[in-house]
């Protein structure tokens, strides 16, 4: 009788133990921040990031339609100080928007302070722009104090999208891909 029980529990147990230790690979990939690289030319500290997994597949099909889809980085740059609070030294917001001409079969990336926008002949290009954060200048060198330690906390997120005369009612999908990154910090001295 104990055996038929310890065999009955135990390959509920193991089913159990199978599910939380090995991962289903139908599971939604997070968008994360990779290969952050923080450097400086005379003037300027810069930053290079890509946006990695950011695109899904229902804003994908929303791009194609003509939707604008706007990534923000938002970045803090950070003086850390050992017996107060550390020092904001700048902080700062970059948008960045894309949008599809159905006519003219052409993706157009607009980004905060450029009059002209950098247009794409194809969607595989156009998403690589959209991700890659190179030579953002994150600060200038003239705000920070030289031989101390300094932190950039940086981070993406998609902001919602408003179309006009409660569209997003008929476009349900549109808010499945809100999303934003978690903080991350690279630190760096001065």
């Amino acid at each position: 009788m104990k055996k038929i029980f310890i065999d009955g529990l135990c390959i509920p147990l193991f089913v159990i133990f199978a599910l939380f230790c090995f991962p289903v690979q139908g599971q939604a990939v997070e968008p994360r921040i990779a290969d952050i690289l923080i450097s400086n030319n005379s003037g300027n500290v810069l930053l290079y990031a890509q946006c990695v997994d950011c695109f899904k597949t229902e804003m994908e099909s929303a791009i194609l339609a003509g939707v604008p889809t706007v990534f923000t980085l938002q970045l803090d740059v950070c003086r850390e100080r050992l017996l107060v609070w550390n020092k904001t030294i700048i902080s700062k917001e970059i948008k960045r928007t894309i949008k599809y001409d159905n006519l003219k079969k052409t993706f157009s990336i607009y980004t905060d302070g450029d009059l002209d926008p950098v247009i794409f002949p194809d969607f595989e290009s156009a998403q690589k722009a959209m991700a890659d954060f190179n030579g953002i200048i994150a600060s200038p060198l003239v705000a920070l104090d030289k031989g101390n330690q300094y932190y950039l906390k940086m981070r993406v997120k998609i902001d919602k999208v408003r179309l006009p005369l409660y569209m997003e009612y008929v476009f349900f999908f549109v808010s499945f891909w809100d999303f934003e990154t978690v903080w991350y910090k690279k630190e760096f001295f001065y």
